[in-house]
């Protein structure tokens, strides 16, 4: 049995940082999934991969595989690059791209 621990990136939809700020531990694929022959959709009978755990820190993450002896990797976040602009660049005479309206 082993383990994924990390801390998720935003949704694509979202502007803000919500459910980002804690770790989670998620479990790995012990089998492959297959397809199921009349409806055809896909399945899987490892019921520990429907299991997410939350924490708060990732050293409790770490604790709670260790004292459960889960194997585990701990996939660290990427740091966050923003992009700073401005609302009157929008209507900057030197723009790069062309006005479109």
């Amino acid at each position: 049995m082993s383990a994924r621990i990390y801390k998720p990136a935003r949704n694509a939809m979202q502007s803000g940082v919500a459910k980002t700020k804690r770790w989670v531990l998620e479990f790995d694929a012990d089998r492959p999934r297959e397809v199921e022959p009349l409806m055809g959709w896909t399945s899987t009978t490892d019921m520990k991969q429907q299991v997410r755990l939350f924490f708060a820190t990732r050293e409790e993450a770490v604790a709670y595989a260790d004292k459960n002896a889960i194997h585990y990797r701990v996939e660290e976040p990427k740091p966050v690059q923003r992009r700073l602009s401005s609302y009157s660049d929008n209507f900057k005479f030197n723009r790069v791209q062309p006005w479109t309206h």
